[in-house]
């Protein structure tokens, strides 16, 4: 932005790219369930093995839902106020619905092979990449009041950006530790269920207080 006139870049609706958006998390949460399956015509105990057999697809399934559902939220509080969107937003957008449309593949790999290092260090290293690219989103929109209806609150954005850092820290952190440790590495990811606690409660009491600045 040049002094306060506002630098057009391939300015367009941000509408569109919102809607493309829950279309592809949509998509990517739909698909996370394709390998829970059991065959048929399975006897008592045939069914029993099977079952205990698609439990990791369950539990792969599960925590790959609360990841991209936490990344959806964040996504559409990002987009809260902004009405229009430039060519280095829509490219972080797009970059980071493609890792989003990915994530199917590293939780089949985490669902079939969790206890090989390979599989955990991708996965981790996929949702740090998508915590990266959102992280990106994040500060271009904050940098860019001028496509947006109200500019974020600085420690509202500052919150969120820790929010997401802590994401991409924890996560990068498990890629070399899943070579060490794979089920280590797992246990890692747990400490993001306090950080997530205290930045969440601390998004909330700072929201409030701007909107209630505002009005």
């Amino acid at each position: 932005m040049n002094g306060h006139q506002r630098v057009r870049d391939d300015e367009g609706s941000a509408v569109r790219l919102l809607a493309l958006s829950d279309g592809v998390f949509a998509i990517a949460m739909t698909l996370l369930a394709l390998d829970i399956t059991l065959p048929a015509g399975l006897d008592t105990a045939g069914f029993e093995h099977a079952l205990g057999d698609v439990m990791p697809n369950v539990w792969a399934y599960a925590l790959s839902f609360l990841v991209i559902a936490a990344f959806w939220r964040g996504h559409h509080q990002v987009f809260r106020y902004v009405r229009e969107v430039d060519g280095t937003v829509i490219r972080f957008g797009l970059l980071s619905l493609g890792l989003i449309a990915l994530m199917p593949f590293p939780t089949t790999l985490l669902a079939e092979y969790g206890d090989q290092p390979q599989a955990v260090a991708v996965y981790s290293g996929a949702v740090a990449a998508m915590g990266a690219t959102q992280l990106a989103l994040t500060v271009a929109l904050w940098k860019r009041p001028w496509l947006g209806s109200a500019a974020v609150p600085d420690p509202v954005a500052r919150n969120d950006l820790a929010d997401l850092a802590s994401t991409v820290l924890v996560f990068a952190v498990a890629v070399p530790l899943a070579f060490i440790s794979p089920t280590g590495a797992k246990l890692w990811w747990a400490v993001l269920i306090p950080i997530k606690s205290v930045t969440g409660k601390r998004g909330k009491r700072l929201r409030a207080a701007a909107q209630q600045f505002g009005a």
